[in-house]
């Protein structure tokens, strides 16, 4: 079920109310219909997929139960390793089986070896890699006694297929948001008012800015050819801000949401735009991804408590797995190594954490190295995002190759590409004004509530009268 749909605008008052109304008696049934609608929102898309889902979220629930049984070492490494293969077992087949078989036939193929090996033909299960992690995480810190093994398996069922964060993150921890499952919830006006305030953000985002970005994206990375230089320019700016609203837009409506049933999230996107460095960039840019493989890929590998060199290879091997989970191509594999090389000089001069307070905190505008620090980081990243949105690693050499032209220089007169310019720069200025807050329309400081809801009026207006064609959130195929 898409948040941009008719049915999830009748689905969520429906479980809003049926929710609220439950608490009169236990919040275990409150968990119950958690459990459900979390069923019926994933099964909207396709019902087949629920079996895999219950079948994820059954073996963790029981490898959990395992390992709170045994105090023996060599016990939990076999449970533990179990979690493991079970969940990127199940990645592995659906997600990567046919890109490994793939790349070993063409391999062998440049030997001078024919190969005849079989492929599958099956359909990538929706959010497979984000309630896999957020399954996984559970086990992991169990073993890692951090967190008891939940006894109630409605509790944990309902923490995996909480709808909100269901299909796209944030990626939450066990260790954070499992505990609020095992306890009455209430209901808090305020922050269900600041709920509602931030999906609207993320409405706009998506649907005026993504939705819109995206048409003319995927006409220019459809045929560059046909454009100069200029026009697939401002095609790789519009995808950089049409995967950064569609992303951000759906972590701000399931943070959003979640509030409104008494859950707090996770942020997983701090205005990454506004980085100075690209250290910084992924300190704010899907945080909750990256904060996962920091703490279960990063450190296990020793982090940067081994040596300076170590700490290179940890870093790169970071980013090559995080280009790998976005998708089975090696288009996502080089973006994640240019990202890791972008990184590493910065850890080399030790200034990998130089930037961990928010840009001009405190002032209207930044200084002048700032914004060429901001510049320059969107510019390294721009480049990254073009092997991410091409369709091949051919087709985005490609791409890049025929930026340089002197066709640059010329206007990029594409029809329809200018209307966008007001939106993007008015999504600019929120954000950039509300850098120090959580989201664009966090706006509880502004004393008139007359212009508060002029404000919530203008988006509204803006989402229903200047939306693109409707379009699947990106991340739902990662």
């Amino acid at each position: 079920m898409l948040f941009n749909s008719l049915a999830f605008a009748v689905f969520l008052p429906v479980v809003f109310t049926t929710y609220w109304l439950l608490a009169k008696f236990h919040f275990r049934w409150q968990n119950v219909l958690i459990l459900i609608a979390g069923y019926v929102f994933y099964g909207w898309w396709d019902w087949r997929f629920l079996s895999l889902l219950a079948f994820s979220s059954t073996m963790d629930y029981t490898y959990g139960r395992l390992l709170g049984a045994t105090a023996d070492p060599a016990r939990r490494k076999v449970i533990i390793i179990g979690s493991i293969i079970t969940n990127l077992g199940l990645l592995g087949i659906f997600k990567y089986y046919n890109f490994f078989i793939g790349s070993l036939v063409a391999s062998a193929s440049r030997l001078g070896m024919d190969l005849h090996v079989t492929t599958l033909s099956i359909v990538l299960p929706v959010g497979i890699s984000f309630y896999t992690f957020q399954s996984l995480s559970y086990t992991l810190d169990v073993y890692r006694n951090k967190l008891p093994p939940v006894r109630n398996m409605i509790d944990f069922l309902a923490f995996v297929s909480f709808f909100p964060q269901l299909l796209a993150g944030p990626i939450e921890r066990a260790t954070r948001l499992l505990p609020l499952f095992c306890h009455p919830r209430t209901f808090d006006p305020d922050a269900a008012r600041d709920g509602l305030r931030q999906m609207l953000w993320g409405f706009f985002k998506k649907i005026v800015i993504a939705d819109n970005c995206a048409t003319y994206v995927n006409r220019i990375f459809a045929n560059p050819d046909a454009y100069p230089a200029s026009v697939k320019v401002v095609g790789a700016v519009y995808f950089a801000f049409q995967i950064y609203c569609d992303f951000s837009g759906y972590s701000d409506i399931a943070i959003g949401c979640a509030r409104l049933f008494g859950f707090t999230l996770m942020r997983n996107f701090a205005f990454p735009y506004y980085s100075r460095d690209i250290a910084e960039f992924w300190r704010r840019w899907h945080i909750s991804l990256t904060s996962w493989f920091r703490d279960y890929l990063y450190i296990p590998l020793g982090g940067s408590r081994s040596g300076r060199w170590v700490s290179v290879r940890n870093v790169l091997i970071v980013f090559l797995v995080c280009g790998l989970w976005h998708g089975a191509n090696w288009t996502f594999v080089i973006w994640g190594l240019l990202n890791g090389l972008y990184f590493v000089p910065l850890l080399l001069l030790n200034r990998n954490r130089a930037h961990l307070d928010i840009v001009a905190a405190g002032r209207w505008l930044p200084g002048l190295k700032e914004v060429l620090q901001m510049a320059l980081t969107f510019m390294l990243t721009l480049v990254a995002w073009v092997f991410f949105r091409a369709a091949t690693l051919k087709a985005a050499l490609h791409y890049l190759h025929e930026l340089y032209s002197p066709s640059l220089i010329t206007l990029p007169r594409e029809a329809g590409l200018s209307h966008l310019g007001p939106y993007l720069l008015l999504m600019l200025g929120i954000e950039w004004f509300q850098r120090e807050r959580q989201h664009g329309l966090q706006i509880d400081h502004i004393k008139s509530r007359a212009l508060r809801w002029l404000i919530y009026y203008a988006v509204s207006l803006d989402i229903f009268l200047a939306g693109g064609q409707k379009q699947a959130f990106i991340y739902f195929q990662f």
